[in-house]
């Protein structure tokens, strides 16, 4: 039992955050560290019972902490992250649902859209295409920094797809946003004034060394071949044709991004930089990758 004598919040918490560690939990699917994973389970199952806001000093229903340890246990005993367990996963401070058939999102991406791209993007994107969406956290948050906008969210996934569509419909934007599966851009038509893509940027090395949390999310959304580079390498090579003449294309590729630097030495990468953590999200214009030597 690991909240027996609990009684309040604090002690909740400060009981579920030694059990974490304990545990040798790993964070990063929407925490950092034990405290904050600990408080996020208690908050999301307190404001489902429509709770009034917690205090330190809140006593705790029985039935509540009952639903806590519970979750708290499959947490241990399985390292599944807690997004799966809850269902929930926040972006760009949006709520989205999520499963094991996609990726928990976590990308630097959430800053460039909190600022509406601002200095990347001379006017509002009419039309917008999010490469590789999984569950649509990216496109969905574009369409509503961009209200006048269309996005399409596509991927290869269908089990993807039909999360991104639950969360389409969360969001209420079925009039503007559109789900198209497609081996990359194979089933997308027309062209888009920004083209934004996280897609598995993770080589075959990296992932045999990937926390236990990780393995539990799809292995489509993060290995791809080339030592993490085959998938960029053909998004780089197709998307001119898919952009509009002042598009632009942004690319999320993690710690791969120095291979990829290097490995397309012809192109003026502007890799991004972030007040909040993260990298390897590279900006090109839809000239800079029409006039690319190769």
């Amino acid at each position: 039992m690991l909240l027996i004598g609990v009684v309040n919040t604090q002690e909740c918490l400060e009981k579920m955050t030694a059990a974490f560690d304990g545990a040798n939990l790993f964070f990063g699917h929407g925490t950092d560290n034990s405290w904050d994973e600990a408080c996020w389970l208690l908050e999301t199952l307190a404001r489902r019972r429509a709770l009034p806001p917690l205090q330190l000093d809140t006593a705790l229903p029985v039935d509540l902490l009952a639903e806590v340890e519970a979750l708290a246990t499959v947490r241990i005993e399985t390292r599944k992250p807690l997004a799966y367990l809850l269902n929930e996963a926040w972006f760009c401070g949006l709520p989205f649902y999520v499963d094991e058939r996609v990726l928990v999102p976590r990308s630097p991406f959430a800053e460039l859209i909190n600022t509406r791209f601002e200095t990347l993007l001379k006017t509002a994107p009419r039309r917008i295409l999010d490469l590789c969406t999984g569950g649509g956290c990216i496109g969905i948050a574009c369409a509503i920094a961009f209200p006048e906008a269309e996005v399409v969210l596509a991927d290869l996934s269908p089990d993807a797809l039909a999360v991104a569509r639950i969360n389409i419909e969360k969001h209420k934007l079925g009039d503007r946003v559109q789900v198209v599966e497609s081996d990359l851009f194979a089933s997308v038509t027309g062209r888009f004034d920004l083209i934004v893509s996280n897609p598995p940027y993770v080589g075959a090395e990296e992932y045999e060394d990937l926390p236990a949390e990780y393995l539990r999310e799809p292995e489509l959304g993060l290995l791809t071949g080339n030592d993490g580079l085959e998938i960029p390498l053909r998004i780089l090579e197709q998307a001119a044709t898919y952009l509009s003449d002042d598009g632009l294309l942004l690319l999320e590729t993690g710690a791969t991004w120095p291979l990829l630097d290097e490995a397309r030495t012809d192109l003026p990468f502007l890799w991004l930089e972030f007040e909040y953590g993260g990298e390897g999200i590279c900006a090109l214009k839809a000239s800079e990758l029409r006039t690319q030597s190769r």
